[in-house]
C-alpha cells in the first residue's frame, strides 16, 4: 500500500511462497505489520527490515523477538492505538492462533492519509467485527481459505457487519487446502451489500 513517501507492507511473506510477486530483497517498505508469529504471516519480516530500516508494528510479545534482532518496533495490544507519521494505527482482536507464547494473533485499522483500511490478518468470523462499522471503512482487506481461516460464506457476513467501501479477499489458493474461487465471494457480496469486491492476481494493483 503506497502515497508519497510511505509504502505499507503486511504479513511479508514472500520466500516459500509459490504466489509471491517479489523476492524479499526487493521491497522497500517504510512500515510492516505482523499480524501473528505464524511462518506464513511474521514471513521474511526481519530480513526485510534490516534491507529497507522499516519500522514494524505488532503486538507485544511479537515484538520482544523483533526487538533481539535489533530492529525498529511499536508494539502495542489489542485495543490499542499507535501513533505513525502517516495517520495512525489501531489493534484490533483476531480469532485465531498466536505462533508464539503469550500473544494475541490481531488485525489492524490503518488510518493512512485520508483513507480507512482494516487488514483482517488471520481470523474467523466474530461479532465484534461490528465495531467496525463506526470506522466507516474504506477498504477491508479479509480471508476467504477457509480451513484456517474464515471461508467464503463468513467472510461475505463479514462484509454484511463491517460495511467497507471496498474489499479484496485474501489468504487463499496458495496451498492446495484453502483452494477457493474468489469470483464466487465477488458475487456473494456484491449480490448481498453494496460493497465493491477488488481481486488481484500477484504483483497487480489498484488505487482507492
Amino acid at each position: 500500500m503506497t502515497e508519497g513517501d510511505y509504502a505499507l507492507l503486511f504479513d511479508p511473506f514472500l520466500t516459500g511462497n509459490p504466489s509471491a510477486a517479489k523476492k524479499a530483497d526487493e521491497v522497500k517498505p517504510t512500515h510492516i505489520f505482523v499480524s501473528h508469529a505464524h511462518s506464513d504471516h511474521l514471513g521474511d519480516t526481519i530480513a526485510i527490515i534490516k534491507n529497507s530500516g522499516a519500522t514494524v508494528y505488532t503486538v507485544f510479545e511479537l515484538a520482544e523477538i523483533f526487538e533481539k534482532e535489533g530492529v525498529k518496533v511499536q508494539a502495542g495490544n489489542l485495543g490499542g492505538r499507535l501513533p505513525a507519521d502517516f495517520g495512525s494505527v489501531k489493534i484490533f482482536q483476531a480469532l485465531h492462533g498466536s505462533g508464539v507464547a503469550g500473544g494475541h494473533a490481531c488485525g489492524f485499522v490503518v488510518a493512512f492519509k485520508d483513507k480507512k483500511i482494516y487488514f483482517a490478518g488471520d481470523t474467523a468470523l466474530f461479532g465484534d467485527m461490528s465495531l467496525l462499522k463506526s470506522e466507516e471503512i474504506d477498504l477491508a482487506l479479509l480471508p476467504i481459505g477457509d480451513v484456517f481461516t474464515m471461508g467464503i460464506e463468513d467472510a461475505a457476513k463479514a462484509v454484511e457487519i463491517i460495511k467497507p467501501k471496498n474489499v479484496i479477499p485474501m489468504h487463499y489458493n496458495t496451498f492446495p487446502p484453502i483452494q477457493k474461487d474468489p469470483m464466487e465471494f465477488k458475487k456473494l457480496v456484491e449480490a448481498n451489500t453494496e460493497t465493491k469486491v477488488i481481486v488481484l492476481k500477484p504483483g497487480e494493483s489498484v488505487e482507492i
